[in-house]
C-alpha cells in the first residue's frame, strides 16, 4: 500500500486531473455570472425576467443530461480505465464551451440560436456527469493511507480556482467595458479564453497514468455488470444522492446564483458583487482541504452532521438579515458564512461518497448519485430561486430552499455506511 502510494501520489497527477474539472466549473460559471446577457442574446423579450428566467432554465437543463452522463461515460471508465474516461469528458466538455462561444445571436440566425445552445449545454451536461465523479475517483485512488479526504478535496479545489478566476474577469470586464458592450458581446471574451486552454488541458490529461487500484484488478466488469451492479446498489446511489443535495445546491446558489442574486434582486452594483463571488472561491480553497483534512482525522460522519444542521439552523435567518439592509458588507458576510459550510461539508462528503460506493461501480456509482443531485437540486438552485422570490416577493426565500437541501442531507448522514469492502480494508 504505500509503494503505491508512493508511486502514484504527488501534486502533479493531482493538477493533471483537476485540469478539466476547473474547464466544467469556469464553464457554467461565466454562464451564470452572465446569465442576463445570454439570456437577452438567445431568448430575447420584452420583459427581462422571462429572459432571465429562459437562460437559467436552459442552464438547468444541462444538468438533466448529467445522470445519463454518469451512467454511460461512468461505466466507461469502469470498464475501459479512469484516465480514457477522463480524456473522454474533456473531449466533449470543450464542444460545449465552444458552441456558446460561437453560436450568433437569436436576432442574426433567429431560432437556431437558442437550439444550438440548447444543444451544446446539453452534451456539455453529459460530459459533466462523469467528469466530477471521474475525478474525485482518481484522487481517492491515488491518496496515500489516511489522507482521502484531503486529497478528494482538491477536485473541487481545482472548481474553486475556476471560481475565482471567471469573478476576476467579471471584475476586470465591468471596469473596461460598458454595460451595453458588455450585455452585446463583452461576455463572450471569458468564454474565448476557456477554449484557448482546452488544448493545454487535454496535453495535460494525455499525461495522466492509470490508477494502480484500477490496474490492480484483475477482471474490470462488462457493461452489463456494471449495470446490474449500478441496479443491485441503488440504495447506496440514492443515499448518496441525498448526501450530495446540501453540497450542489449551495455551491449553485453561492456561486452561480449570486452574481444575478446580487445586481437583480438586492439592486447592488456589478463591480463588487463580483469581488463578492472572488472572494467566495478564494474561502471556498482555502476551506475544502483543510476540512477534508480534519475529515481524516475525526471521521465523516461528524463533520456531515454537524454542518448540515448548522445550515439547516442559519440559511434562512442569514438571508433575512442580509435583505433587510443589502450591502457590499452584509453581501459579502452571509456568502463567507455559506462558503464555510460548503467547503466543511463538501471537504468531507467527496471522500465518503468514495467510500460508501462498491469499488466495482465506483466511477459509476459516484457520478450517478453526485448528477443526480446536481440534476434534480443544485443544478436549478438558480431557476428555483429566481422563482421563489418573484411568486412570493421574499427576498429571503432561497434560505428555506437551502434549508430544505440540508435536511434532506442531514437525514441520509443516518443511513450511510461504508461500503463492506472498504471496512473490510480498514480492518
Amino acid at each position: 500500500m504505500a509503494e503505491r502510494a508512493e508511486h502514484e501520489a504527488g501534486v502533479w497527477p493531482v493538477v493533471r486531473v483537476a485540469s478539466g474539472n476547473f474547464l466544467e466549473m469556469y464553464d457554467f460559471q461565466i454562464f451564470g455570472y452572465y446569465a442576463a446577457a445570454i439570456g437577452a442574446t438567445f431568448f430575447p423579450s420584452r420583459d427581462p425576467f422571462i429572459s432571465l428566467l429562459a437562460s437559467f432554465m436552459t442552464f438547468g437543463a444541462a444538468f438533466l443530461m448529467r445522470p445519463l452522463g454518469a451512467i454511460v461515460l461512468g461505466a466507461y471508465a469502469d470498464r475501459h480505465g479512469r484516465r480514457a474516461g477522463l480524456l473522454l469528458t474533456l473531449s466533449l466538455m470543450s464542444v460545449g464551451i465552444v458552441s456558446l462561444t460561437l453560436t450568433p445571436g437569436y436576432r442574426i440566425i433567429g431560432l437556431a440560436a437558442p437550439i444550438l445552445i440548447l444543444g451544446g449545454r446539453l452534451l456539455q451536461g453529459f460530459s459533466a456527469g462523469m467528469e466530477l465523479g471521474g475525478v474525485s475517483v482518481y484522487l481517492a485512488e491515488i491518496a496515500p493511507p489516511g489522507r482521502k479526504g484531503f486529497y478528494t478535496a482538491w477536485q473541487s479545489g481545482s472548481q474553486q480556482v475556476a471560481v475565482v478566476l471567471s469573478a476576476a474577469f467579471g471584475i476586470l470586464l465591468a471596469t473596461q467595458l460598458s454595460s451595453a458592450a458588455l450585455a452585446d458581446w463583452g461576455w463572450r471574451i471569458p468564454l474565448g479564453f476557456g477554449c484557448l486552454i482546452v488544448p493545454l488541458l487535454l496535453f495535460l490529461r494525455r499525461s495522466l497514468p492509470e490508477t494502480m487500484a484500477f490496474k490492480g484488478r484483475v477482471v474490470h466488469p462488462s457493461w452489463g455488470e456494471i449495470l446490474r451492479g449500478l441496479a443491485g446498489h441503488w440504495r447506496r446511489v440514492l443515499t448518496g444522492m441525498m448526501l450530495t443535495v446540501l453540497t450542489t445546491v449551495t455551491f449553485y446558489m453561492i456561486t452561480v446564483y449570486t452574481p444575478a442574486f446580487g445586481t437583480q434582486t438586492l439592486h447592488l452594483a456589478s463591480l463588487p458583487v463580483f469581488v463578492v463571488t472572488l472572494l467566495v472561491g478564494a474561502s471556498n480553497f482555502f476551506w475544502l482541504p483543510v476540512m477534508g483534512a480534519v475529515s481524516d482525522r475525526i471521521g465523516r460522519k461528524p463533520v456531515l452532521i454537524a454542518i448540515s444542521a448548522i445550515m439547516l439552523l442559519t440559511a434562512y435567518p442569514a438571508l433575512l438579515w442580509l435583505v433587510q439592509a443589502p450591502s457590499f458588507g452584509r453581501l459579502l458576510s452571509v456568502e463567507l458564512w455559506f462558503s464555510f459550510i460548503f467547503g466543511s461539508y463538501n471537504g468531507a462528503l467527496v471522500a465518503y461518497l468514495t467510500e460508501i460506493i462498491p469499488a466495482a461501480v465506483r466511477a459509476s456509482g459516484f457520478s450517478l448519485a453526485f448528477s443526480l443531485a446536481t440534476a434534480l437540486f443544485g443544478g436549478f438552485t438558480p431557476a428555483i430561486s429566481t422563482l421563489l422570490v418573484h411568486a412570493t416577493g421574499n427576498r429571503a426565500v432561497p434560505g428555506l430552499w437551502l434549508s430544505a437541501a440540508a435536511a434532506i442531507s442531514l437525514t441520509a448522514t443516518f443511513f450511510a455506511k461504508p461500503a463492506e469492502e472498504d471496512q473490510a480494508a480498514e480492518a
